[in-house]
């Protein structure tokens, strides 16, 4: 949901600085990326504003209906300024380049009127497309910008079609609602192609079907949905993106996704898109690249066009046509689609000539030096704009791992105006941890302190593990802690230290981040259950395999497993914030640590929080500060049967007593197993006045 602009703040960009005063000697800066914002914003004035023509080229380049000179029938239109001819073909006229020519006017864009009187019968729903541009680089055939389907016909070769279903969808379900500002978003991320146990490409339809109901039963609010945009390389996990208005044909249809949506929208699910606005793919066949025949055409020339770390081109966000391309990307997706908003990636990338890499950014003067991308971070102020006036329940998350100031704060205070930021180093630390120390070694409070550090004001996306995590070479949380054991051991007829400790510890470490971590929850498909293998998609390298690119969804639905445990485990969790909106309360008070006993308490969203961490040495009779003057009642044990513990927690009841400690009047006593937590909800009616 879009900020709502506060009153009496500086309308120079600086009132950030009122959060941080640190950044106050860097104000001058500031008010240079708000004024920069301010002359990309005063030209779109010109044309409409917002959701004028900046946001609307899908409905006038591209493929749309219209009239000319009282002729119904279609427009094409297509910005190539520097080509020198452009026809187009396809098989309503033989592919004949010489057929259909297109005439150019002033501004560089190219367009040609398909009356229906000559093409009604011709140029039909499913019609294979085609534009043929000639240019320096000699003649070309291309797949025109702004097309809305694209379809690959064998292992080399891409096609546009013109889409005009005869019966459009028509949509059931409204958006769930949500509101950033009293929820908590509980995201579950997933790839529709690798959802499916069976070795292939999954389908829209069986992720509606197989996967939906698996998200809604857990009780997660949200799905993430990654390489929606066309993409012709499946291994490039869907970050290389060819045809950014087309649905990836590999998974289904236009309406098949667009069926998920509405269905997910039936089940209280928002839908997300992970949306690729940072590069494009490099390919003349599919892409943008070279298009009109130069290296500037969309991108920038030379060596700031290439981004060499992705093998990808990098889009100039000064040029109008530029920010006409992607803004009106984004309200295509929100209005044709029905998205509930973005995870924007790769904003690291935009935001730095360098594009962040190998830097470690660890002084406020990294992010107002002069490697700075003005551009980029106008058109992220832009892109929220458009995203929340279109949408004011839009959500927008910003994948930055640089920790740029103000990323999630209003436009109007001088941030760039995304809802949400990924905590980016809480992954990072576990795994560090993870390999450097064992449990017995771990020091709780740099632990608490890590997952709170983020900036103040900004709502953070906590996560153990996305899918950046699971992609071979690495190790899922669960690999981590069990290795090879998780093929051995996952019986619950077998005993094994191993697995013990590591269902243990899985636990804890998503019950710490969740509660600790952000304002909202991030899981990876399948990890909420320790899916024992990571992601590697069919390529040269593994013989074309799809071994490691799907879940295993019968690991969990096997009751003689103990993935089952993880999973109901994950399930419990989703419904703390589901019943008692622990993440939307900002305010977490540490109540008790002790590094010696490895024990922390703290409170959040009314909760009390017990960890025990301690390897071995279970906690009887321990007293805890509480912050009311009510009873206790437990609503979540790990050491639960049901989450693969060992159930030695006897009691549910828990009476305050008059017993002072650490700045409260008030304490209970609990007894908490080795390597487990406790939460625990006040029991209001026992409220003493």
């Amino acid at each position: 949901m879009g900020k709502t602009p506060s009153k009496n703040r500086k309308a120079d960009g600086t009132a950030l600085i009122d959060k941080d005063p640190l950044l106050k000697p860097y104000a001058d800066q500031l008010r240079e990326r708000f004024r920069h914002y301010q002359r990309f914003r005063a030209e779109i004035e010109k044309t409409g504003g917002i959701l004028g023509e900046i946001s609307q080229g899908h409905h006038y380049f591209g493929f749309n209906r219209g009239k000319n000179d009282g002729e119904t029938g279609v427009w094409y239109r297509e910005w190539a300024p520097q080509a020198h001819a452009l026809s187009l073909i396809g098989d309503f006229n033989g592919w004949d380049r010489h057929v259909n020519p297109m005439s150019m006017d002033e501004w560089g864009v190219w367009h040609l009127f398909l009356p229906d009187r000559d093409y009604a019968d011709r140029l039909t729903h499913g019609s294979k497309l085609k534009v043929h541009v000639v240019s320096e680089l000699g003649g070309l055939d291309r797949i025109p910008a702004y097309i809305q389907r694209v379809i690959q016909e064998d292992d080399a070769n891409f096609s546009g079609q013109y889409w005009a279903p005869q019966h459009p969808y028509q949509w059931k379900h409204h958006a769930p609602s949500f509101d950033t500002q009293t929820e908590g978003l509980r995201i579950y991320e997933a790839h529709i192609g690798m959802a499916q146990e069976a070795e292939k490409v999954g389908t829209f339809v069986e992720f509606t079907a197989n996967v939906l109901p698996r998200i809604a039963d857990l009780g997660y609010n949200a799905v993430q949905l990654m390489a929606v945009m066309e993409h012709p390389y499946y291994a490039s996990f869907g970050y290389h993106v060819s045809n950014f208005f087309a649905v990836s044909s590999r998974f289904g249809t236009p309406e098949e996704l667009k069926e998920l949506i509405d269905r997910a929208h039936g089940m209280g699910l928002l839908v997300i898109m992970d949306l690729v606005h940072s590069h494009a793919v490099k390919n003349l066949n599919e892409g943008l690249s070279h298009f009109d025949g130069t290296a500037h055409h969309y991108f920038h020339a030379g060596a700031k066009g290439e981004h060499t770390a992705w093998d990808s081109r990098c889009f100039d966000y000064s040029k109008h046509e530029v920010q006409r391309f992607l803004l009106s990307n984004i309200r295509y997706w929100l209005e044709t689609y029905c998205f509930d908003g973005f995870r924007f990636d790769g904003i690291t990338s935009m935001l730095y000539a360098d594009h962040g890499l190998e830097r470690k950014f660890t002084n406020y003067a990294d992010y107002f030096d002069t490697d700075v991308e003005l551009d980029a971070i106008a058109y992220l102020m832009l892109a929220n704009e458009v995203a929340h006036a279109v949408n004011p329940a839009a959500i927008s998350i910003a994948e930055d791992m640089s920790g740029m100031p103000g990323l999630a704060r209003p436009i109007d205070e001088g941030g760039l105006g995304f809802d949400y930021r990924l905590a980016m180093g809480t992954p990072d630390y576990w795994i560090q941890l993870l390999k450097e120390k064992q449990d017995e070694d771990w020091h709780i409070g740099e632990i608490y302190g890590m997952l709170r550090n983020r900036r103040t004001d900004e709502k953070h996306i906590a996560y153990v593990e996305s899918h950046d995590q699971n992609i071979v070479g690495d190790k899922t949380l669960a690999m981590q802690l069990m290795d090879v054991e998780l093929y051995t051991h996952m019986n619950i007829f077998t005993t094994s230290l191993v697995i013990a400790r590591g269902i243990a510890l899985h636990k804890l470490i998503r019950l710490l981040t969740f509660s600790l971590g952000g304002e909202g929850y991030l899981n990876f498909m399948g990890n909420e259950f320790g899916h024992p293998e990571w992601i590697d998609f069919p390529r040269e390298g593994n013989d074309n395999s799809y071994w490691y690119a799907r879940r295993q969804w019968c690991l969990v639905d096997d009751d003689t497993l103990r993935y089952k445990h993880l999973n109901a485990f994950d399930r419990a969790m989703q419904h703390l914030d589901i019943t008692h909106n622990v993440l939307a309360d900002e305010g977490i008070h540490l109540l008790s640590i002790h590094e010696d006993t490895k024990q922390i308490v703290y409170e959040r969203g009314g909760l009390i929080f017990a960890f025990n961490l301690h390897s071995t040495a279970s906690v009887t009779d321990w007293r805890i500060p509480v912050p009311q003057r009510a009873d206790y009642r437990l609503i979540l044990n790990t050491d639960d049967t049901a989450y693969g513990g060992h159930d030695a927690v006897e009691g549910t009841h828990y009476p305050w007593q008059d017993f002072a400690m650490e700045e409260h009047t008030q304490s209970i006593q609990l007894y908490v197993p080795a390597r487990s937590a406790l939460v625990l909800a006040p029991i209001i009616e026992s409220n003493y006045k």
